[in-house]
This record gives C-alpha cells, sequence and structure tokens, in this order.
C-alpha cells in the first residue's frame, strides 16, 4: 500500500472510528453512496494499524499529561524509537540521536576527541572492550581487549546505554574522565579497576610498516577506515621496493570497520575468487570477488580474540583460500553485518541486515576463526608488535614460520 493511500485512510478512519465501535467491524467493505471507499482486505489492515498505534499514541498522551515533571516530547520520541531497536535483542542494532550519530560516523572517518577504545556489548549485557587502539589513551592506561567498563565518571552503564557511556568516555583533546573497569584474573575472580584518563585527538594511523630482518615485510593495521586502503597501498609499495620476501599482516585487536576496505585490501593478496559473502533472512546473496591480479609473495597473518568484523573476514578467506598461515589465536567471533543509514534530520541507525560466510561457506559468529598455528601469549606482556619483538612470541612464531615459506 503506497504512503498517499495509507495516510489517506488513516484520515479516513478517524472519521469513521465512531461508526466502527458501534459495529461495522465485522462488515466486508466500507461504501459511500454505493461506492467502496476501503475494500476489506485495506480496511482489516487499517483497522490492525489502528489498534497497534492507538495503545502507543494513549500511553503518550498519558505521560505527558500525567508525568511529575515537565516532559520533553523529544526525548520521548527518541526514547520510543530506541526502545523499538533494542527491542530486536540484537547488540549491534540501534538507534541513535543526531549527536550519537555524528559521534559513530566519526569513527569511520579516522579522527575524534577520546581515549581510544573499540567495544561491544558483551553477552552479559556489559560494554566489553574489543581493544584498546595503538598508542591511545587507552592502551597506555592498560585497558585489554575483554575488559568491562562498568563505570564512567561514576555512573554506571551496562551495554544497554553503551552510547551514553561512549559519548562520555569522547571529549576534548586533554580533558579527563574517570573510568572503572572489571576485569578477571587468570584464576576468575574479579578485580575492579579505576583509571583517569587523559583524552586526546585520536587520528588513527590505521597502517605501520617495517622490515624485519632483512627480507621479511611486516605490516600492522588497527582498524578498517575510509584512510586505511590508501595507507594500505602507500606501506606495502615501500616494502616491495626494498625486495621483501614475505609479508607477515599483524590483524591482532583489529576489531574490524568498513567491509569494502577490508575487501580492497585481501583483493591485494588474493587470486581470482570469493573473499566473502553475506546473506540476508530471505536467503539474498551478495558476493565480493577479488580478480586475477595480487601480490604472490608467502604470507603469514597474526590474529587474536581482539580480531573481530573485518578483520575476520580477510583472515577467513586467507585461510579458506589456502593463500596464507594464520597463527595466533582464536579470533573475536563477529560474523553478521549492519546496515548504516541517516536520516533527514540527522539521526540514523544501524541494522544487522545478513551475516557473513567465508569462501568455502562457513559463518563463524560466536564461534570465531582457529589459527592454523595456535600461540599463547604470555599476560605479562603488554606490548605486542615489531617495537617488543623480543616478548611478543606470536610475532616471533611468524618470523620462524616465514623463513620456512621462502627457504
Amino acid at each position: 500500500m503506497s504512503k498517499k493511500r495509507i495516510v489517506t485512510l488513516m484520515v479516513v478512519l478517524i472519521l469513521v472510528t465512531n461508526i466502527i465501535t458501534f459495529g461495522l467491524t465485522n462488515m466486508a467493505t466500507i461504501r459511500y453512496k454505493d461506492r467502496v471507499i476501503i475494500p476489506a482486505k485495506e480496511y482489516d489492515q487499517l483497522i490492525s494499524s489502528y489498534r497497534k498505534y492507538s495503545k502507543s499514541i494513549g500511553l503518550e498522551s498519558y505521560v505527558k499529561s500525567n508525568f511529575l515533571k515537565e516532559v520533553d516530547e523529544e526525548k520521548l520520541h527518541e526514547g520510543q524509537l530506541k526502545g523499538m531497536f533494542q527491542a530486536l535483542e540484537d547488540p549491534y542494532s540501534l538507534y541513535m540521536t543526531e549527536d550519537e550519530f555524528k559521534d559513530f560516523m566519526e569513527h569511520t572517518k579516522g579522527v575524534y576527541g577520546g581515549i581510544g577504545v573499540i567495544v561491544t556489548p558483551g553477552d552479559d549485557n556489559l560494554i566489553t572492550i574489543v581493544s584498546p587502539i595503538e598508542d591511545t589513551p587507552g592502551e597506555r592506561a592498560g585497558l585489554k581487549t575483554g575488559d568491562k567498563i562498568i563505570k564512567v565518571n561514576g555512573q554506571e552503564f551496562t551495554a544497554d546505554n553503551m552510547d551514553k557511556a561512549v559519548k562520555l568516555m569522547k571529549g576534548e583533546p586533554r580533558t579527563k574522565v574517570s573510568i572503572t573497569v572489571l576485569r578477571k584474573d587468570k584464576d576468575g575472580k574479579n578485580n575492579y579497576i579505576d583509571m583517569d584518563i587523559v583524552r586526546e585527538e585520536i587520528r588513527l594511523i590505521t597502517v605501520k610498516s617495517d622490515v624485519i630482518e632483512n627480507d621479511i615485510g611486516y605490516i600492522r593495521i588497527t582498524s578498517f577506515d575510509d584512510l586505511t586502503y590508501e595507507e594500505f597501498k602507500e606501506n606495502l609499495k615501500s616494502l616491495m621496493s626494498k625486495n621483501v620476501s614475505g609479508i607477515i599482516l599483524d590483524l591482532r585487536s583489529n576489531p574490524g570497520g568498513l567491509l569494502d576496505i577490508c575487501v580492497d585490501i585481501a583483493d591485494e593478496f588474493l587470486g581470482e575468487g570469493v573473499i566473502v559473502y553475506t546473506e540476508t533472512r530471505s536467503g539474498e546473496r551478495t558476493y565480493e570477488r577479488s580478480n586475477k591480479k595480487h601480490t604472490d609473495i608467502p604470507l603469514v597473518v597474526l590474529v587474536n580474540e581482539g580480531s573481530a568484523s573485518a578483520s575476520e573476514i580477510f583472515a577467513g578467506a586467507i585461510k579458506d583460500r589456502e593463500r596464507g598461515i594464520l597463527i595466533g589465536n582464536k579470533t573475536f567471533g563477529k560474523g553478521v553485518v549492519q546496515r548504516i543509514k541517516q536520516l533527514s534530520d540527522g539521526s540514523g541507525f544501524k541494522l544487522t541486515v545478513s551475516q557473513y560466510f567465508t569462501p568455502n561457506g562457513v559463518n563463524i559468529h560466536g564461534i570465531g576463526i582457529e589459527p592454523d598455528i595456535v600461540v599463547d601469549l604470555p599476560e605479562d606482556v603488554e606490548q605486542i608488535g615489531i617495537e617488543n619483538l623480543s616478548q611478543d612470541v606470536q610475532l616471533q612464531a611468524a618470523v620462524k614460520k616465514m623463513k620456512e615459506m621462502i627457504r
């Protein structure tokens, strides 16, 4: 039924509400001067819609008339919309106000003021750190993957109102925010840690590279945002100009990001074939494919429990296509895809619309991807990467494997 038709029918409904009340609800049609105004099928739809929304309208009216304090109608309306998305019971789907949507989109642009952590709703309904972003206040303060943020500036939060907590953690550079995290030790005991963290301008340099032992290229990607692919191409070009014999790609603690950016980078390493495909509720599939042209040198990919979403798409494609070796720990396990839309008033939403599958048809949501070689990082190692190669046993294992591959 068209929007114009619905509006017309709603007007008619208002006009005939009293008549309906007196017994016309069983009629097959509504007629006026022997002419059918509303066919039976559309009439039934109209009655159903009326019954559905009259309750909401009635409650809103009662609240505005009787609540003890003055009611902010805009907040009341926003709350109704937020509740609609919360009712889906999907931690990745949410409605955002104009300010919240603006803050959310800043992450994909790569610049914002804050402490530098990526969070997600946990299964325990607590705000869970997927990973601290490298070289940010959050990482330097000691925040770790799996930490639960339970307070911000003394106010308690759960995953139900994570967006408010995130907004509080953001702010002007050189200002302080206090957070309390819940961290389990190796024996499962809960430890509560209070931290005062000074915010900075978080300009995400998402790609770094270097050369290990003269001929092994090392690239670390910390997230997939708007700028990542161009940064990656520059770093890869630089390494190839140095005649490296193989590439170690480090995706540890990379929480993901933009699907198309991940696909573009995967295309640089994979020959012709499927990178990933998504499937909607109705079974509609969309395939992302790589072309023939690619960088064909030995490849090792490092992953851990903080490697999520787009990182897992990349890792899954490399593993299924037998293009390289995965080393580290099992990945996070986020295998669903969100559609992000901005509305005309500046607000917006993200909604889970599909799930993704690796080239071999595997959906890893809630499961994760097992590496080919499992290497555990000691708990006392606080920094990973080439700067701490002497303690980073996972990177050491990757270097050792790469030497075997390029002999």
